[in-house]
């Protein structure tokens, strides 16, 4: 079968190739794109006997810092190498000064091949969902043992692969151990035909992954008589609602600072273009002096730098995170906000987040939302009724303190099959 999946995947790379080419001729950013992936790992020192971690973008980059401190701390003394997929991610990675970062290339031999000679890996690790063909076929190819940790499977991914058992069983077929983040989650992997003796149940690391930069803007520096609400890691569709909510309740209580902070940096421009259309006044958060960012008579922050967003959650009163109304986003990450004892809002369409999205329901320190329209009345009570507000921020923290742990059993189980 591997004659066959690389047959067709090299005719389709040549059937696209005219309209890649075609596009990396118009677009800067699209040939910046295909070089870094195509560059692969050659940036690197040539490494022997390496641990390969792969995460995919921003919040799979952060469960891997967290991975990784743990490893050294615990004496890990193989180099470790880093890959991502998104360009966000890897700007994340390269931010945080992690080891020997580089992005996954296509996903074709005559790319990876290249990879696995320069960092030599010794064990390959899957943070989440990122299963990748070509590179688990070339792992058991050569006798790499494969983890996947935190790992997830939403509805949406147990219905595709629902659909081509075969095939998801003979691309994971490599792979040593499936390291769940949820019973539901190994069920489902269960339900695809794993055998059981290959999965486990260790936790979700996202409750291990501290916030950071809470520092960075203290709550002193805000004026005691404001209310600051964030919505966080909007997607396209949020930002209407957003603005509609956010207008209204200016009226109702003008000390609101509100705080749009888009999931990608690259729709600022369009949900500046969005704002106006309110005819609300704003400010960019770039554009802000340092030491004087809250002395400003706007009271609309559109957060337009990736790293701070933890610490205006830090400092929030009420967090609304987005990517829960359109199930093709699948929501984004709620446990940020509820670790700073923050009250957090989110849509319906969790299946990115079941499991966080369930806990927070349950100890009342999340609200989940139904419709677009429920935000802004669903905002005004929790800005009225203050012990209501307080009692759901503490909530949302035990919840998040609760469920620690997971990463410390993660490693051992990665140390367990070297």
């Amino acid at each position: 079968m591997d004659f066959l999946y690389y047959i067709l995947t090299g005719s389709m790379i040549l059937v696209a190739s005219p309209f890649l080419i075609l596009r990396a001729l118009t677009s800067s950013a699209f040939r910046s794109e295909i070089k870094e992936k195509t560059k692969g790992a050659k940036a690197l020192p040539s490494l022997k006997e390496s641990l390969w971690i792969h995460a995919s973008s921003v919040g799979e980059v952060r469960i891997a810092k967290t991975l990784i401190t743990i490893l050294q701390e615990q004496g890990e003394s193989r180099p470790i190498a880093l890959s991502t997929f998104t360009p966000t991610g890897y700007a994340l990675a390269v931010e945080e000064n992690l080891p020997h970062v580089f992005r996954l290339p296509i996903d074709f031999p005559f790319w990876l091949n290249p990879v696995f000679d320069q960092i030599s890996p010794s064990q390959l690790i899957l943070i989440e969902a990122e299963l990748w063909p070509s590179l688990l076929r070339q792992c058991r190819k050569r006798n790499i043992p494969v983890l996947q940790v935190n790992g997830r499977v939403s509805e949406k991914s147990l219905k595709r692969y629902g659909m081509l058992k075969c095939f998801f069983l003979w691309m994971t077929e490599g792979i040593t151990l499936f390291s769940m983040r949820s019973r539901t989650d190994a069920d489902r992997l269960y339900d695809l035909g794993v055998p059981e003796e290959k999965i486990c149940v260790t936790g979700n690391i996202k409750f291990d992954v501290l916030p950071k930069g809470s520092n960075e803007l203290k709550s002193a520096v805000f004026n005691p008589a404001s209310f600051l609400i964030v919505f966080g890691s909007t997607r396209p569709g949020d930002e209407g609602p957003v603005m509609e909510a956010y207008v209204k309740l200016k009226k109702d209580f003008p000390n609101i600072i509100g705080v749009i902070a888009p999931r990608h940096m690259q729709r600022c421009r369009e949900v500046e273009d969005l704002i106006r259309e309110f005819d609300v006044e704003y400010v960019l958060y770039s554009n802000i002096p340092e030491g004087d960012w809250v002395n400003h008579s706007e009271s609309l922050i559109l957060l337009d730098k990736l790293g701070v967003l933890n610490s205006f959650y830090a400092n929030a009163k009420l967090a609304y995170v987005g990517g829960g109304f359109n199930p093709r986003f699948g929501g984004q990450n709620i446990l940020e906000p509820a670790a700073f004892d923050t009250p957090v809002l989110f849509g319906k369409h969790m299946n990115n987040f079941e499991e966080e999205a369930k806990l927070l329901i349950d100890s009342g320190g999340g609200i989940q939302l139904q419709k677009e329209e429920e935000l802004y009345q669903t905002l005004k009570q929790l800005v009225l009724n203050s012990e209501n507000r307080q009692k759901a921020g503490r909530a949302a923290a035990e919840t998040v303190r609760q469920h620690r742990g997971a990463v410390l059993r993660t490693v051992k189980i990665i140390e367990q099959n070297r």
